[in-house]
């Protein structure tokens, strides 16, 4: 089994940055794929931000929704099975809980969110 657990998320300005953080506990295997997805009130979740794995320590391809791309960076640390996102220049429609993804072995896991709210 997989467990993940998010931190970070919180209250921030419009313009400001936040990080999240996702560790990953359990049966990890390196070939996997780990990321970020988002839902807002009354809207359906969509993926954020994802990054493969690979056998470095930080590798993987990342990709991006267009709506964060040149604002949101996702990174990993293969070592410690953790992603983070990295999230400036925030929007109002930013605002949604996010949650924490891995997928491998054609298994899907998730965290249990963390609430960022981008207001002034």
């Amino acid at each position: 089994q997989v467990q993940l657990v998010e931190s970070g998320g919180g209250l921030v300005q419009p313009g400001g940055s936040l990080g999240l953080s996702c560790a990953a506990s359990g049966n990890i295997f390196i070939l996997n794929t780990m990321g970020w997805y988002r839902q807002a009130p009354g809207k359906q979740r969509e993926l954020v931000a994802a990054i493969t794995g690979d056998t470095t320590t930080t590798g993987g391809i990342p990709k991006y929704a267009d709506s964060v791309k040149g604002r949101f960076t996702i990174s990993r640390d293969n070592r410690k099975n953790m992603v983070f996102l990295q999230m400036n220049s925030l929007k109002l429609e930013d605002t949604a809980v996010y949650y924490c993804h891995l997928h491998q072995v054609q298994q899907d896991y998730w965290g249990q969110g963390t609430q960022v709210t981008v207001s002034s």
